[in-house]
């Protein structure tokens, strides 16, 4: 009797342990693979190349490295001598050219008064031709003056949006070259958050979906929504080789990785004391609408596990 009862007491906590175990599996095939979500995750940001419009040495930097900037700030200065003396010459071409308009058209409009033959209609066309000539040259000039005062005005370089001046490495001396970037801002109202999702999951995903956002070393969450789903991804298969003919890999291993598929999550709350910086790791997952982690229904859960069984394996 009493070696019956341990029988089945040790029956007992065999099953309970064996029970546990599987709830633990499930659990955890739950968490890693059928839930919607991906440690594989990274913040991002648009930078702004700026470059100057003109070509010349800078004379004053008027930025640090990681400072915020706003639109509008002057980054730095080019040396405005060369340029103030370009609009003093393109003034004095201006007024040349008015001077000599005035002497122009007052020639034709004496001409153009005098009654009878005294003056031919030949001779009237010339002075008219000469005064118009005069004013394409006055309109010129003063083109001229007005592309010098820009000039001069884009000696100082500015920002095009409010960011955060990232790697500046220019100093007072540097030569900077019309349309050569020498400074980047990173935008400060562009972050968001890239999440590179296992294909098998991708189906789960819908745009406007709750997203949870965890930065590495971070203790508060951000949260926002599916902005985007990426439509496709470089292929080394796709590369052409000999002939334009496609190149494809022949190794094929038995076991085959799902890819990762980039989804833009946009960002809607940043805790106050969270600073983000592009490049930052994340883990990224879809959660209800209360800010919960989704889980998935017994019956996708078994169907998914069938389906990534098939797709690690390979059978159909």
């Amino acid at each position: 009797m009493l070696a019956r009862a341990s029988r089945l007491i040790r029956l007992l906590i065999t099953f309970t342990i064996l029970a546990a175990a599987a709830i633990v599996i499930i659990i955890l095939w739950d968490y890693y693979t059928a839930s919607p979500w991906t440690r594989n995750g990274q913040v991002r940001a648009q930078v702004a190349n700026i470059a100057p419009r003109i070509s010349g040495q800078i004379l004053d930097v008027r930025v640090h490295d990681n400072q915020f900037v706003h639109k509008d700030d002057v980054l730095y200065v080019i040396d405005p001598f060369d340029f103030k003396v370009r609009v003093d010459v393109a003034t004095a071409n201006v007024a040349e050219r008015k001077a000599d308009l005035d002497f122009k058209i007052s020639q034709f409009e004496r001409r153009r008064l005098i009654p009878g033959v005294a003056v031919s209609g030949e001779e009237k066309q010339q002075f008219e031709a000469a005064a118009a000539q005069a004013r394409a040259q006055y309109e010129a000039a003063i083109a001229d003056l007005r592309q010098a005062r820009i000039n001069l005005e884009r000696t100082e370089v500015r920002s095009s949006i409010d960011g955060y001046v990232t790697n500046l490495i220019m100093q007072p001396g540097d030569y900077a070259t019309a349309g050569r970037v020498n400074i980047q801002i990173i935008d400060a109202h562009s972050y968001w958050i890239d999440g590179y999702f296992e294909e098998t999951k991708i189906h789960e995903l819908k745009i406007g979906d709750a997203v949870r956002m965890d930065l590495m070393g971070a203790h508060s969450a951000m949260f926002g929504h599916v902005e985007s789903i990426t439509r496709g991804i470089a292929s080394n298969n796709a590369a052409t080789s000999t002939q334009g003919l496609p190149t494809v890999d022949p190794v094929y291993t038995w076991v085959r990785l799902a890819q990762r598929i980039p989804v833009r999550v946009h960002i809607d709350m940043i805790p106050k004391d969270l600073q983000l910086s592009a490049g930052m790791t994340a883990t990224v997952t879809i959660v209800s609408e209360k800010g919960n982690r989704r889980h998935m229904s017994l019956e996708d859960a078994l169907r998914h596990f069938k389906d990534d069984l098939r797709h690690v394996f390979g059978y159909y």
